[in-house]
């Protein structure tokens, strides 16, 4: 059986995956559509990240394609309806970069809310801002979770060592999850009455796209830092800048953008004196997460076929 591989996995995955699989590793397909299409129907398995477009027109000309490996979490890259009504196994590594974003996410929170990225800026300048920048603690303060999956009970975990009072927001779990991590469930308007610190652990659909918008922004009450880990188009970007310069809110940290990468436009948009955190879709991805990830995809795929 023969797998293509379309973006980065660790060399001692691909090199398992060799002693059982006819393994091709072409990372310029995950950019060039035309040419994945031509050659997909030559394999059985696909493993890519989240650059690859695995839609429908891909998927029509996948006549043997069984398995599909995600290195990563999201599945809005791949067309998961049409796999399912075709018997396409879509694998992604569940939980396998959840410490990573976790982390992200901590260090994010704690950065913005001591003022760093302004601190870092105006020092670097020569000037001295000891007293004209404000800091504050993560201690004491309620931080709000948009979803309540595997990666925000990890950062409710890492908050509360810090004293952070933790608050979610989520339809599809119950009162026994709440009182097993010592949170509280709340409705989503108080996540923007309340929160201090409001980080998002959604998946994009068509409810979630573009949630936060001005009018909610206009909701918050104690001008709090936002935390996109999680699918930029739930944010709507020009809104967000447009709640920083009214000060609605206090600063924010995207991992994740509308569009990928992070247009030229919307980067430039951005004053330099914002309390800000951009970084390029790395929130899960760590050297650590890397090997996990991979070995996880490699050991699913041998598991899929019993090998």
């Amino acid at each position: 059986m023969k797998i293509l591989i379309t973006e980065f996995m660790e060399a001692k995955s691909v090199e398992m995956l060799k002693r059982n699989f006819d393994v091709t590793l072409d990372k310029s397909l995950s950019l060039n559509h035309n040419e994945l299409k031509k050659i997909i129907s030559n394999f059985d398995i696909l493993i890519v990240r989240n650059k690859t477009q695995v839609n429908k027109e891909i998927l029509e000309n996948a006549s043997s394609l069984k398995f599909i490996g995600r290195l990563g979490v999201g599945l809005d890259n791949i067309d998961t309806e049409y796999c399912r009504n075709n018997n396409i196994h879509v694998q992604p590594a569940t939980g396998m970069n959840a410490d990573s974003v976790a982390e992200y996410v901590i260090n994010s929170s704690l950065s913005l809310l001591k003022n760093f990225p302004l601190m870092h800026q105006e020092t670097s300048l020569g000037n001295w801002p000891r007293t004209s920048i404000s800091s504050r603690e993560l201690n004491g303060k309620i931080f709000g979770l948009m979803g309540f999956g595997l990666i925000a009970k990890k950062v409710s975990t890492l908050a509360k060592i810090f004293n952070a009072h933790i608050i979610a927001y989520d339809p599809f779990i119950d009162s026994s999850i709440a009182r097993e991590f010592n949170i509280k469930l709340v409705d989503i308007n108080e996540i923007f009455e309340q929160a201090d610190v409001i980080s998002i652990h959604l998946p994009l659909t068509p409810t979630t796209e573009n949630l936060l918008n001005y009018d909610v922004f206009t909701k918050m009450q104690k001008q709090p830092i936002i935390i996109n880990s999680s699918r930029g188009s739930i944010i709507n970007e020009d809104d967000l800048l447009k709640a920083y310069d009214e000060k609605l809110i206090s600063g924010f940290a995207l991992d994740v953008y509308e569009t990928e990468p992070a247009p030229k436009i919307f980067l430039n948009s951005i004053q330099d004196n914002t309390n800000c955190i951009l970084t390029p879709h790395i929130a899960g991805v760590t050297e650590e997460s890397n090997i996990r990830v991979s070995d996880f995809i490699a050991n699913s795929v041998k598991e899929f076929f019993k090998l």
